[in-house]
């Protein structure tokens, strides 16, 4: 952003009605000047009418011979409980064959039915089963096992995945969440001990709770928390599996309230981030270090935490990088992340060197209007939402900038100038 949009945003950007109001004034204007195409560092494999969704999970198999997918059966609108989304895999050469592997009521355009891999080449979606949210998992021989909750994020050792109320969160962000209730939502509870954050075991089929929102609405409290409703949502492993992060939310009318937490599941603590009031995304590398787009000290920026109880933080790339984006490590010191859409309705997309703040252009990918989600209740806005292969060589991203919803893959080089901004 620039200066004066950068003033604009600081003072419209804890009410999200008139932030989206004041966005959509000033993209509409823009709409009537001539448009540019698309430009990548390297071109692109584009699967029209198919996604994969958010930027925390790796679809790339273990040899980057296949890349896990939603396609879409539906023309873009809101799903209903009605409406079908075929799961499955890219493989072959350039990856040019699909693979279906099952098909799901329970997805949404933002974290698709949370399709990710578990090792020995099984995955594992969300599904609904008369009625009821389940996650399955699957090999590549369309051999399932029902579990009998859904899951957000799976450990990386396969064992565990966090679950917690996706009627809670399509409550209070419509669109991250699925249209079927499940039990233990206490939807009508602003704060409760009887939900939070669970962890279910996928060897035994067992669930039990992490932690409750009303403990953790008292960790560390803030008076902000009296009369919000909670939840939480954003679940990582980090990559030893003895961390859990999440992120926090309460909302009260149009003020929203995010912050950070990690919890030890050897010691038991928790730990909260050092913001105030917004953290949106966030990612883990190796050595576990966190970087996370948040407000510390009031001013919003990509912050690095060096380790998971983030008293130690740099700012990365500011100010050259000021906006919001979604995360993904490429390796322990770079990571790759995407911007929103301008007023050219342009997402960029980044590579930034944790330690020496370098911005590299890997990406400027076109969105339509058509795409930007109308209101708060319609959101099915395509997000680039990238995603790295464990080797750093292949990158994916969601995109329309071919008019359609697409998953798009695309080589990484590993010394490159990237491309230059227009």
């Amino acid at each position: 952003m620039n200066k004066i949009e950068l003033f604009v945003y600081n003072r419209v950007k804890n009410n999200y009605i008139v932030k989206n109001l004041v966005r959509n004034i000033y993209q509409g204007f823009y709409d009537l000047l001539p448009n540019y195409e698309s430009r990548f560092i390297t071109v692109p494999i584009v699967k029209e009418n198919c996604y994969f969704g958010f930027h925390d999970l790796n679809p790339f198999s273990e040899d980057n011979s296949k890349i896990l997918s939603n396609k879409l059966t539906i023309p873009l609108r809101m799903p209903t409980q009605n409406d079908l989304l075929d799961v499955g895999y890219w493989g072959g050469r350039e990856f040019s064959s699909w693979n279906k592997l099952g098909e799901t009521h329970a997805w949404n355009y933002h974290k698709g039915c949370r399709l990710q891999w578990l090792p020995k080449e099984r995955c594992i979606f969300n599904v609904e089963r008369n009625g009821i949210l389940r996650s399955e998992i699957c090999d590549l021989d369309s051999s399932y096992t029902i579990i009998h909750w859904p899951i957000d994020t799976a450990s990386h050792d396969g064992t565990v995945a966090t679950s917690f109320s996706y009627e809670r969160l399509q409550k209070m962000m419509p669109g991250y969440g699925y249209l079927f209730p499940d039990a233990d939502s206490c939807i009508n509870s602003p704060v409760s001990e009887g939900t939070g954050l669970y962890l279910v075991n996928l060897n035994n089929n067992t669930r039990d709770m992490v932690i409750d929102l009303k403990t953790l609405s008292l960790f560390h409290h803030e008076k902000s928390m009296d009369s919000a409703y909670h939840f939480v949502t954003h679940t990582e492993f980090s990559y030893d599996d003895r961390y859990i992060s999440f992120l926090h939310r309460w909302y009260d009318g149009v003020n929203r309230h995010t912050r950070l937490i990690v919890y030890d599941r050897t010691t038991k603590e928790m730990y909260a981030s050092p913001t105030t009031g917004m953290v949106s995304h966030y990612a883990w590398n190796r050595k576990g270090g966190i970087i996370a787009y948040c407000r510390v000290n009031d001013i919003d920026s990509h912050v690095y935490f060096y380790n998971y109880k983030m008293e130690k933080y740099k700012r990365c790339g500011y100010p050259k990088l000021n906006s919001d984006g979604h995360h993904h490590f490429i390796d322990n010191d770079n990571f790759v992340v995407d911007t929103y859409p301008n007023k050219y309705r342009h997402a960029m997309l980044y590579k930034v060197n944790v330690n020496t703040d370098d911005v590299t252009l890997l990406a400027d990918v076109r969105s339509f209007k058509k795409f930007a989600s109308p209101s708060p209740d319609m959101h099915w806005a395509c997000d680039l939402h990238p995603r790295c292969s464990e080797d750093g060589t292949l990158i994916s991203f969601d995109s329309v900038f071919t008019g359609k919803r697409s998953l798009c893959i695309m080589k990484l080089p590993k010394n490159n100038s990237g491309i230059t901004k227009r």
